[in-house]
């Protein structure tokens, strides 16, 4: 997505044309977590958008072209008959597979990383080094998956719905925890276990986060301004990801309930679905 900004800029210039011949979202239309904020611009989130924006290729380029006021020829090639609350939610179920990445393994993991990916800010494994990357909400040798899980359904039961979770074991090969016996969380967000609009991985991965630091109040969840994440500096990455620091102090935060990011995250979604309601093509 953020590529594709850099080139709408770089034709503006130019004056070149752009057409993207669009494809679809597996993550399907839901919109889920707070907008990035000025100052966290980076390769992971190039505006003001929330994590899960809900768009396709084609319907981001319009956004950003409207957003920053580039003059420039663009052209969507639309997909024929997507259907983004049909079957398959977003993939259509006629469609095979292709990883477009080592670690993005099938269409459950693309539902999940809208939350999923955030473990890249922390010292948790998020699969790295097995078969299901970015499958589960977070893997370590020093925490217990089963009381975890327990924490989440006490503070935040709804945040869990639309997915069946389940602890288990793995040991990465490489990466995080590499060669160590990690405890984890895997999420099922497929077959009868999945409701497309009661899933939300942004809150689910939140939820796991919260339930961590509370029943480990001083384990060192996230990487440190040293690891340079996405080309940024002097960043958590925790932050970067995310588009600004609203996630990680409600996680530290001991007196931050649910409540609390649900307004944060709230506002911006409603004023995004707001935004872009003009631009979807299907």
């Amino acid at each position: 997505v953020t590529t594709l900004l850099y080139l709408l800029e770089e034709a503006a210039k130019h004056g070149k044309t752009v057409w993207v011949l669009d494809r679809p979202n597996p993550a399907g239309r839901p919109v889920e977590g707070t907008k990035l904020l000025a100052g966290y611009e980076s390769f992971v989130g190039a505006g003001p958008m929330p994590m899960r924006h809900g768009l396709t290729m084609g319907e981001m380029g319009q956004w950003f072209i409207r957003h920053f006021g580039l003059d420039v020829d663009y052209r969507v090639i639309a997909m024929h008959h997507w259907l983004p609350e049909g079957p398959g939610h977003g993939w259509p179920e006629s469609r095979i597979w292709i990883n477009p990445s080592p670690n993005a393994a099938n269409v459950n993991m693309a539902r999940a990383y809208a939350g999923t990916v955030m473990i890249e800010g922390a010292t948790l494994s998020e699969g790295r080094g097995t078969t299901r990357p970015l499958e589960v909400l977070f893997g370590a040798p020093d925490v217990e998956a089963k009381a975890v899980l327990a924490e989440m359904q006490r503070v935040t039961p709804d945040w869990l719905a639309g997915c069946a979770l389940r602890d288990c074991w793995f040991e990465p090969t490489f990466h995080k925890h590499s060669g160590q016996l990690c405890n984890a969380l895997m999420i099922h967000a497929e077959g009868i276990f999945y409701d497309h609009s009661a899933f939300r991985p942004w809150r689910l991965q939140a939820s796991a986060f919260k339930a961590i630091r509370s029943l480990y109040p001083d384990y060192p969840i996230w990487r440190g301004t040293d690891f340079k994440y996405e080309y940024t500096e002097g960043m958590l990455a925790i932050d970067v990801i995310n588009g600004g620091p609203a996630l990680r102090e409600w996680v530290d935060d001991p007196e931050a309930g649910p409540g609390d990011l649900e307004a944060l995250a709230s506002v911006d979604e409603r004023a995004w679905r707001e935004d872009v309601a003009d631009l979807l093509l299907y």
